[in-house]
């Protein structure tokens, strides 16, 4: 079965679990899997049903850093990313896809507590660039500088084969 192929079941899946977490402290689900599995077209789709548009972290929030003086970038990238949320949320659904960004050493943050932020005044749903590995979630590779593992503790991972 290709990906494409497998949304649809995927995509109703989703959505309950959408649903479901609505009552949770922290409500965020990371859509996790192998590099071109459907992560993103999956969260298009439940854009979709939900009339939602993810926000393209990367691309959005790195057009107003850039206008921004280098040393100031810190400061404002939390700041800028609320904003920004805020802005592409539909009611207390939050879409988040392209995360990279985040992961940059110069922003100095913390992406997935960033994430499980947003996602304690609103469900959140993020594809989340990396891995699902023995029940913890890495982002490149060991010993790379933006290398990160995090514990699943306050989130739901949905991993995509």
């Amino acid at each position: 079965m290709s990906a494409t192929e497998s949304i649809p079941p995927m995509l109703e899946k989703l959505e309950r679990l959408v649903d479901e977490i609505a009552a949770l402290h922290s409500k965020l689900i990371l859509l996790v899997g192998a590099p071109h599995v459907g992560k993103t077209k999956l969260l298009s789709a439940l854009g979709e049903r939900v009339e939602a548009v993810p926000l393209n972290a990367g691309s959005q929030l790195g057009r107003q850093l850039a206008g921004l003086p280098q040393k100031q970038r810190h400061l404002e990238a939390g700041n800028i990313l609320r904003e920004l949320a805020d802005h592409h949320a539909c009611g207390d659904l939050l879409l988040i896809d392209n995360i990279e960004l985040l992961f940059d050493q110069t922003l100095q943050l913390n992406p997935l507590d960033l994430l499980k932020r947003h996602a304690h005044t609103r469900r959140v749903v993020a594809v989340w660039p990396g891995e699902l590995r023995e029940g913890r979630l890495t982002y490149g590779d060991m010993g790379h500088p933006e290398h990160r593992d995090y514990g699943t503790e306050g989130l739901v991972p949905f991993e995509i084969l």
